[in-house]
């Protein structure tokens, strides 16, 4: 991605900020002739190579204490769940949010469609993972994975498992991964339902993962 293009684009302000999936900048790429649309995030972009890629997030990672995902394929939950049993750990925790057939004031939803600030989801769902092992350092495993694409009712968009060695805290630590990936993670989604259609219902600035809740004391 251009990112040199993005930074134009952005105001430069110093926190990580959600815009509206409407905001677009055109950029060209690198041996094609016709431009792509990509949605904007405002905030800092980092330099240098990207640490991950897009839709590589659903093969369990080997000797890692961390998997974060974003991906097209439907993801694993029962692998998630395999992967994060550990032998210090007797507990793991798992949410999967599902489609749901309706939402709040809209009946008969059809689909949802997410789209991501890809380059940007993983490194954001790494700062999620160091805060759940800063407030709950007997932490065991962590993955937050997410889709993209259209997704029918019923189908997983997300999933978080936290494994630690007690049940309070893998609970704690899951409820906390699952509330800062959805209000520090640049994705949206366009929902759909029986007799109309929106982007981002109920969408919020993106906040950093430390301001997300109370930590323990």
């Amino acid at each position: 991605m251009a990112l040199g293009i993005v930074d134009h684009v952005v105001t430069g302000r110093p926190e990580f900020g959600r815009v509206s999936p409407r905001t677009f900048v055109r950029r060209q790429r690198p041996g094609f002739h016709e431009s792509e649309i990509v949605h904007v995030v405002a905030g800092p972009v980092a330099a240098g190579p990207l640490p991950h890629r897009y839709d590589a997030g659903v093969e369990a990672p080997s000797n890692v204490d961390e998997w974060f995902g974003l991906t097209t394929e439907t993801l694993p939950i029962g692998a998630a769940y395999d992967w994060a049993v550990h032998p210090r750990c007797g507990a793991v925790v798992v949410f999967s949010g599902t489609i749901r057939n309706h939402a709040e004031g809209r009946d008969g939803v059809e689909h949802l469609t997410y789209e991501a600030y890809e380059e940007q989801v993983v490194p954001r769902f790494a700062q999620i993972g160091a805060e759940v092992r800063r407030r709950w350092p007997d932490t065991g495993r962590i993955a937050l994975l997410h889709r993209t694409g259209r997704l029918g009712i019923g189908e997983s968009s997300v999933v978080a498992v936290v494994s630690a060695p007690h049940r309070a805290e893998a609970f704690e630590a899951a409820r906390f991964a699952i509330d800062a990936l959805k209000e520090s993670a640049p994705i949206w989604k366009h929902e759909v339902w029986s007799d109309g259609a929106d982007w981002g219902t109920g969408a919020h600035d993106v906040r950093d993962p430390h301001a997300v809740g109370n930590p323990p004391s």
